[in-house]
């Protein structure tokens, strides 16, 4: 029988539905997990080198939406590498989404550990306006990068001039190349950086203080399907240790475990379902 949560203490209530057999991750599953982001990332540059802007700019999105879910894998270690080959992922990442990866990681465990602290550089974004947090779009990778660079110490600072070497290298090779699916890709990874704190935190943390959870979340299977899992953004708070594609079981078992707490959760893209859908679909998952 579903225990009721403590309407004190929702998250703490959650964090006691079992979750540690859906952590493992084979070499395998992490080598598919890398190749997500690539065929989108292809077909950018395909349309973008003969002028079709309007397939471009989706491919774009998109590409830039699974690497940001392939880099929150790196990050919290879920791909099954060692911890040198987490690194690359993110070393690799910072050389095609024009960013550093490893300030990110830096900032984003931050953002686990102390969120909502004046120390939650990334989290702050959430607790802004929609249009506020556009404004600030710009300066949010430079704030980031720099705290990063600033409390991050020797080894990440390292990791971080790696970053920015790979960067120039893209950089320079667009440039010196002329080609224009590459000045193309300069762009568009350019703006989706100025993005990231409007798609990758407002979405998923504007306005849930009241809720007493950490972040939103997604019961919409054909959503969570195009969005990658990326919307489950309160189980991934939850166990960050789960990895993105077993996140959806996590939900269902969360549903089932605490029937009461769904009117506390907020959808990111609230559109009314039955709520049976998602606990048949996990449960098929784990069976």
């Amino acid at each position: 029988m579903a225990e009721p949560a403590p309407p004190q203490a929702p998250m703490a209530a959650l964090r006691s539905v079992p979750w540690r057999d859906l952590t493992p991750m084979t070499r395998r599953e992490g080598l598919i997990e890398c190749l997500h982001p690539l065929p989108w990332l292809l077909s950018s540059w395909v349309a973008a080198q003969a002028g079709l802007w309007w397939l471009a700019l989706p491919a774009s999105f998109l590409f830039f939406l699974t690497a940001l879910r392939l880099n929150h894998e790196a990050v919290h270690g879920n791909l099954g590498f060692s911890p040198r080959g987490h690194r690359r992922v993110l070393h690799g990442l910072s050389f095609l989404m024009l960013g550093s990866n490893h300030s990110v990681a830096y900032n984003h465990l931050l953002h686990h550990s102390r969120i909502g602290t004046p120390d939650d550089i990334e989290g702050k974004c959430g607790r802004m306006s929609a249009w506020r947090v556009l404004a600030y779009g710009p300066a949010f990778p430079v704030e980031t990068q720099a705290s990063a660079w600033r409390h991050g110490g020797t080894a990440l600072r390292r990791r971080m001039t790696i970053d920015a070497g790979l960067n120039a290298a893209m950089i320079a090779t667009a440039l010196g190349s002329g080609a224009t699916f590459l000045l193309y890709h300069l762009a568009a990874m350019l703006v989706a950086q100025c993005l990231t704190g409007f798609f990758a935190v407002w979405i998923t943390h504007h306005d849930v203080a009241e809720s007493g959870l950490d972040a939103r979340t997604q019961r919409s299977a054909l959503v969570n399907c195009l969005s990658y899992n990326m919307f489950l953004h309160l189980e991934h708070h939850l166990f960050p240790a789960v990895p993105v594609k077993r996140l959806a079981v996590r939900a269902g078992r969360n549903d089932a475990a605490f029937p009461t707490l769904a009117t506390k959760r907020q959808m990111v893209l609230p559109i009314p379902r039955k709520p049976t859908v998602l606990l048949s679909a996990a449960r098929g998952a784990e069976s």
